[in-house]
C-alpha cells in the first residue's frame, strides 16, 4: 500500500496521546470510587459496567485511525475480474491505399469504417491497433480507452509496399502479449521454458478476433495465406475488410502509372481459413457487428486503485457503532 499524501499520517500521533489520555481519565475516576464508594452499586455491576465503558472509547479511537487513514489518499494494488475481449485492427498502409476508388481515398474509408467501430464497442472490449507496410507495427496496444485508440488511428498515413503476411503476424502477437501474464523480470526463480501452445481450433479463440482492414494486394514475404494459417492454429479469427472497389484506381507512384485493384480472393482466403468473415468497408452494420461474435473471458487483472472511499466509510460505520453502544449501555456519549 502506498499514499498519495503521505504526510497526512503524521496525524495519527494524536491516537496514543488520546489513549493515554484515557487510560489517565479511568485511574482517575478509579481513585474517586475508590474513596467514596460506588454510591450502593454492587461489586458485579460495577464490573460489568467498567468492561462495557472501554468498548465505545476504543471504536472511537479505531474509528479516528481509520480516518486519519483515509485522509492521506492510500492506494493498493487489487485483483480485480473483468470480462473482456480484444480486437485488433489491423490497418494497411501500403502506397496503394492512397487510391482514390473509395472517396476521398482507401486509406480514410478505412480509418472512417474503423473510427465508427471504435465509437460503437460496448465496455469490456480492449481494441489494439497495428499498421503494416513492409512489415508490421504495433501502433496501440490493445486499450479500452477510445481516446487513444483514436489518435493511434488519425495518424496512420500511407508508406509503401504491402505484407499481408506481416499484418497478421504483428496482430497475433500484439493479443499474445495483451493476455500474457505480468512476469518478475527481477525473480529469481528457476528459469524454466515454457511448453509451446498448443494448436486450437479454427476461430475456437473466440475472446480474441483481428479485423485486416486492406486492398489484400500483396507485394511482400511472409505469405498471407502460410500467416493466417498460423492464426487458425492459434484459434484466432481474422475478419479481413476489404478497402477499394474490383475496377481499382490509377497511382502515380516514382514515374509509374500503376493500376490498383482490390484483391478479394486473397481476403475470402484468409478469412476462410481462420473461421472468420469476408467483409467490405461499405458494409457497416456488419462491421460494427464483428464484436457481437465474440465471447468475452473472465480475466483477473491487477489494478492499482485508491481505497480511500474504503476506509473512510469503514471509519464512519465504527464511529456511528460506537456512539450508539455509548448511548444504550452508557446514556451519552464518552
Amino acid at each position: 500500500m502506498r499514499f498519495i499524501w503521505p504526510a497526512l499520517l503524521s496525524l495519527l500521533i494524536f491516537v496514543p496521546i488520546l489513549a493515554g489520555l484515557y487510560v489517565r481519565l479511568i485511574r482517575q475516576r478509579q481513585r474517586t470510587l475508590a474513596r467514596f464508594g460506588h454510591f450502593g452499586l454492587t461489586q458485579s455491576s460495577t464490573r460489568r459496567l467498567d468492561a462495557r465503558r472501554h468498548v465505545p472509547p476504543a471504536l472511537f479511537l479505531s474509528a479516528l485511525t481509520l480516518l486519519i487513514v483515509a485522509m492521506a489518499r492510500p492506494e493498493a494494488v487489487v485483483s480485480v475480474p473483468r470480462v473482456e475481449g480484444t480486437v485488433i485492427l489491423a490497418f494497411d498502409v501500403s502506397g496503394s491505399m492512397a487510391a482514390d476508388d473509395l472517396k476521398p481515398t482507401r486509406m480514410e474509408a478505412a480509418k472512417a469504417a474503423a473510427r465508427d467501430f471504435v465509437e460503437r464497442q460496448p465496455p469490456g472490449v480492449l481494441i489494439g491497433v497495428v499498421a503494416f507496410s513492409d512489415a508490421g507495427l504495433s501502433v496501440q496496444a490493445p486499450s479500452d480507452d477510445p481516446v487513444k485508440i483514436l489518435a493511434a488511428i488519425n495518424r496512420l498515413t500511407p508508406q509503401r509496399g504491402t505484407s499481408l503476411g506481416s499484418g497478421i503476424l504483428a496482430a497475433l502477437n500484439a493479443i499474445a502479449a495483451s493476455e500474457a501474464p505480468a512476469t518478475n523480470y527481477y525473480s529469481n526463480k528457476d528459469l524454466t521454458p515454457t511448453p509451446a501452445p498448443t494448436p486450437g481450433r479454427k476461430g475456437t479463440h473466440k475472446s480474441a478476433a483481428i479485423v485486416l482492414l486492406t486492398d489484400g494486394e500483396n507485394t511482400t514475404p511472409p505469405n498471407p495465406l502460410e500467416a493466417a494459417q498460423i492464426a487458425a492454429e492459434r484459434g484466432v479469427r481474422v475478419y479481413s475488410v476489404g478497402i477499394g472497389s474490383a475496377e481499382g484506381a490509377v497511382l502515380n507512384i516514382e514515374g509509374f502509372s500503376i493500376r490498383s485493384r482490390l484483391d478479394e480472393a486473397t481476403l475470402r482466403q484468409i478469412a476462410q481459413l481462420t473461421g472468420g468473415k469476408y467483409l467490405n468497408a461499405t458494409d457497416e452494420a456488419e462491421l460494427r457487428a464483428i464484436y457481437q461474435t465474440l465471447s468475452p473471458q473472465l480475466v483477473v487483472r491487477a489494478q492499482t486503485m485508491e481505497i480511500t472511499s474504503v476506509l473512510a466509510g469503514a471509519g464512519l460505520l465504527t464511529l456511528l457503532i460506537g456512539s450508539a453502544l455509548s448511548m444504550v449501555w452508557l446514556g451519552r456519549l464518552p
